[in-house]
Parts: structure tokens; sequence; C-alpha cells
């Protein structure tokens, strides 16, 4: 469930700081001008993932598990939200990240 908190934070600026390999200099990082973007932006990540694996597959699908092994397995993933009210960004980590996509991906599939 989206909590009020998050409903403020919706539409506010994020950074997505990914570490996708454990090379310290694998680190990269991608702003978006919402939380739902972001989001976006790591199922976009993921999928990516999966062509590159399955190259001869001519259609891929995943549901939302190996999605979440896909984000467990990062060595760095993090969002920096910004907070208009106090003019900081607030940093979630990965279980947050799982729960939003979790309720992203639940809201998409009921056609909201």
């Amino acid at each position: 469930m989206v909590s009020p908190a998050d409903k403020e934070t919706e539409k506010s600026h994020t950074i997505l700081l990914v570490q996708p390999l454990k090379r310290p200099e694998s680190k990269t990082f991608a702003d978006y001008e919402s939380v739902q973007e972001a989001l976006e932006g790591i199922c976009k990540m993921f999928e990516e993932h999966l062509k590159r694996t399955n190259p001869e597959q001519p259609t891929i699908t995943y549901d939302i598990a190996e999605l979440f092994e896909f984000i467990d397995a990062l060595p760095d993933l993090c969002c920096l939200v910004m907070h208009k009210q106090q003019g900081v960004y607030r940093p979630h980590p990965k279980e947050w990240i799982k729960n939003q996509t979790y309720e992203l991906l639940k809201s998409q599939a009921r056609g909201r």
C-alpha cells in the first residue's frame, strides 16, 4: 500500500543509484522526474538484462519474484527521492524499492 508520505513524493525528482557489478567502478546513476519513472527504469534495466541473457527468445516474460531476485542480486541499489518541503533527498533501500515496484505493477495490472 502506498502511504501518504509516498503519495507526497510520488511526483518528486528521483535519483537512482545503481551498482550492477561487484566492481565499484560500475556504479552509475540516472535521474527521473518521479518515483514511478525510476521504478519503471529498474524494470527496463531488468528486461534488458533478460534480453542479453536470453538472446534467442523472441519475447521475454517474467514474474515479480524474478524481478526481486534481480534487485537483490545487485551489489547496490538506492533511490534518492526529493522531499520538497524539507528541500532534501531522502535515501530509500532495496526493500522500499521492491515494495513500491510491487504497488506500481499491481496498479498497472488493474489498468490504473
